[in-house]
């Protein structure tokens, strides 16, 4: 019987693939990168689970990175996005006609929200002091909310002295404290949508300052720029760039692979001679893919597994209620993970006493892994358990001798048997007394009696 030649190709492809799966070995996982940066923070936002960090307490100048507070302000504090705003003389202080713009003129009205997109895809410092006078009044009342804000957020190493981040001395954040600010942000679903936008459209303006058409802006984050750049990562989520001469290219992004999210902060980076793009572009996507490839989002605590067993008391079917996880409960762990060395803290009675119904909750328990809390689940009953009447009565009539009544009731018994018996001694030694009065009295009468009739 003659193979032909397809036959064979396959075959030896066969082979040689089964050759590969039994005896290469397993891929290592990879080495964390080591970025060129002067810092860097990255960490998943829902356990605050740190994967990478390098002098993430250091004080540095943020840059453009200062509008993400901006941003978070604003969006707390106005309510209605589509309230017009006019860009004024004042706007303009500061802004000298080298940084960045997002071409608002002077006359123009314009929203809160398409003012954001100004700030934040461009980032037009220009929309960073509008938004700022628009919101807190004068850039002095905003920059009292941005440092406001800032402590409440927990950031311990940040002063801001303006909302658009260009240089001051006094203007410094950690890599840490970003982190942390852009984490709080990217809870807003208007943040979101901005940041994560390439280009945008601004709708026009009443008293546009002789503008003749709409103003296009685009973003300055390559990550999400376009897919024809090699700095395009499909998985970036935003949020923005940053540079200035004493900062440094900076970079705050976040990226969401296969229901893991993270958020990545690096400082201080370098323009290499004759690039196109700063390094923080692609070691952000490096530092990314070593992240998703060697720690992973998974079921720490599964709804419906079994956690632990207590006593049950008060009935005859059972002595051992088994306690199951209300929810599940995620998190970002590294890939080889196991799942035996989570720690688990619990806080849940020794004994419950029956009637108890499936589903009551009875405890929690807290985990953490290394250091990192990733929250807690409530334990609940997995099953029914009924109360045995006898045995209800026979430890109700058990509790009351044990309890502070009958001690209490045998306390006072006691204090009455004392004093019964002190009264009827207080008796006894009245009428001991009082007899012994008469009987003197009765001598002192004979005698009386006598010393009259003797002859």
């Amino acid at each position: 019987m003659r193979i032909d030649r397809k036959t064979r190709v396959s075959a030896v492809f066969l082979t040689l693939m089964l050759f590969v799966c039994l005896f290469m070995p397993a891929a290592a996982a990879k080495e964390a990168p080591t970025p060129q940066a002067a810092a860097v923070f990255m960490a998943d936002p829902e356990s605050d689970f740190i994967l990478y960090q390098m002098n993430p307490d250091e004080q540095r100048y943020p840059a453009s990175t200062t509008k993400i507070m901006t941003a978070l302000i604003v969006l707390e504090t106005v309510e209605n996005l589509d309230e017009l705003v006019t860009i004024m003389d004042e706007d303009f202080i500061g802004v000298e006609a080298d940084t960045s713009k997002a071409g608002f003129k002077v006359g123009e009205q314009v929203s809160v929200l398409d003012l954001l997109y100004g700030l934040m895809l461009p980032s037009g410092n220009e929309a960073a002091n509008t938004l700022a006078r628009h919101v807190g009044g004068s850039i002095e009342g905003f920059v009292e909310l941005m440092n406001k804000r800032a402590q409440e957020l927990g950031c311990e190493n940040t002063h801001f002295n303006n909302p658009n981040g260009l240089h001051d001395d006094e203007h410094y954040t950690t890599a840490r404290d970003l982190y942390k600010i852009a984490k709080q942000a990217m809870q807003d679903e208007t943040f979101q949508t901005i940041v994560s936008t390439a280009q945008k459209t601004l709708k026009s303006t009443e008293g546009n300052a002789g503008r003749s058409k709409p103003l296009k802006v685009y973003t300055t984050n390559m990550l999400i720029y376009s897919r024809q750049k090699p700095e395009f990562y499909t998985y970036a989520k935003g949020i923005k760039t940053g540079y200035t001469s004493l900062a440094g290219y900076c970079l705050v992004a976040a990226a969401e692979r296969k229901g893991s999210t993270l958020i990545s902060v690096m400082m201080g980076c370098e323009k290499p001679a004759g690039a196109e793009q700063p390094l923080t572009f692609s070691q952000t996507k490096d530092l990314f893919e070593w992240g998703f490839t060697n720690f992973k989002n998974m079921t720490l605590i599964e709804k419906g597994k079994v956690i632990k067993q207590i006593e049950v008391r008060l009935s005859t079917e059972d002595d051992k209620l088994v306690l199951v996880a209300e929810d599940d409960l995620n998190g970002t762990v590294p890939s080889d993970i196991d799942l035996e060395e989570l720690n688990l803290t619990y806080d849940v009675p020794e004994s419950v006493d029956a009637p108890i119904k499936a589903g009551d909750k009875i405890g929690s328990v807290d985990i953490a892994y290394n250091g990192i809390e990733y929250g807690s689940v409530n334990l609940i009953a997995l099953s029914d358990v009924t109360r045995s009447n006898v045995l209800y009565y026979a430890d109700a009539v058990e509790h009351f001798f044990q309890g502070p009544l009958f001690r209490f009731l045998v306390l006072l018994l006691i204090a009455l048997f004392f004093v019964y018996f002190g009264i009827i001694f207080y008796r006894g030694q009245m009428k001991r007394i009082r007899r012994k009065k008469m009987m003197r009295s009765k001598e002192a009468r004979y005698r009386d009696y006598d010393r009259r009739n003797r002859p």
